[in-house]
């Protein structure tokens, strides 16, 4: 991947952040997209100073539809194109879905499957005339739990990925799903410190790990890595445990009943 390009959303914090700078450190030049210009300057400047990589900041709100018409022009740029695109960006909705606002809900939706689908849709021809390339889609274990919403969307990263990289593969552009577990990043405490898991430390991934396990993963063409190997441990034991009790375990909360 050395002397590439890669296109990261979500790249301001957490794994976004995480896997720019371990691409960087791999000599790969950088897109970095999200919302927050001024943390995306911030990482953008400390990479610079730590590795051989030019570095690219685009401010773009996924969610909004002219942002991300901007970072899809982006990737078909041919005077300078991108070779690795990392569909990272996301958040999730903490209410049940009884009460939770369906404007919410539309755009968690949009930003874990409907953006991910539009970048590769607009990477995959030119990765094609080039012949070759690679798109990593953040996932999540909860693609494979009745985890609620969050669960659904992100099984559709999933599907995506299996479908693009089974359909390409052999004309050298490589899809994978990357399906973490829990993350000790601030996913959880944007929504609020009491929807924070209450979890022992052992339960919470190391992002180091994940990202260099995703991009080990992407480099060897693997469809689908469920990373942590406490996680890859479990996932076997999901597709035999009923539906309601993984219900219970996945989600936070009861059902708002009406009195």
């Amino acid at each position: 991947m050395r002397r590439c390009t890669a296109l990261v959303t979500g790249a301001s914090t957490g794994l976004g952040a995480e896997l720019a700078a371990q691409l960087a450190a791999e000599g790969v030049d950088l897109v970095l997209v999200a919302r927050d210009g001024a943390r995306l300057e911030r990482l953008a400047e400390r990479l610079r100073a730590e590795h051989d990589s030019r570095i690219e900041v685009l401010v773009a709100d996924l969610t909004d539809r002219d942002g991300l018409e901007r970072v899809a022009a982006r990737l078909v740029e041919r005077g300078s194109p991108v070779d690795i695109l990392v569909n990272n960006a996301g958040f999730g909705v903490y209410e049940g879905f009884e009460s939770s606002d369906i404007a919410d809900e539309r755009r968690m939706h949009e930003l874990l499957s409907w953006v991910p689908l539009r970048l590769a849709h607009a990477a995959v021809p030119g990765m094609l005339e080039r012949g070759g390339g690679w798109i990593l889609n953040v996932a999540s274990v909860a693609a494979f739990t009745p985890s609620g919403t969050y669960g659904a969307a992100k099984a559709a990263a999933v599907s995506l990925s299996r479908s693009l990289g089974a359909r390409y593969r052999r004309s050298g552009v490589r899809v994978t799903a990357l399906c973490p577990g829990l993350l000790d990043t601030e996913f959880h405490a944007r929504m609020g410190e009491d929807h924070l898991p209450r979890l022992p430390r052992i339960a919470w991934a190391d992002t180091s790990r994940v990202a260099s396990e995703g991009l080990r993963a992407l480099r060897r063409g693997r469809a689908v890595v469920v990373s942590d190997r406490r996680y890859r441990l479990l996932r076997p034991l999901i597709a035999l445990l009923p539906d309601r009790l993984l219900e219970r375990a996945t989600t936070t909360g009861e059902p708002r009943r009406d009195r």
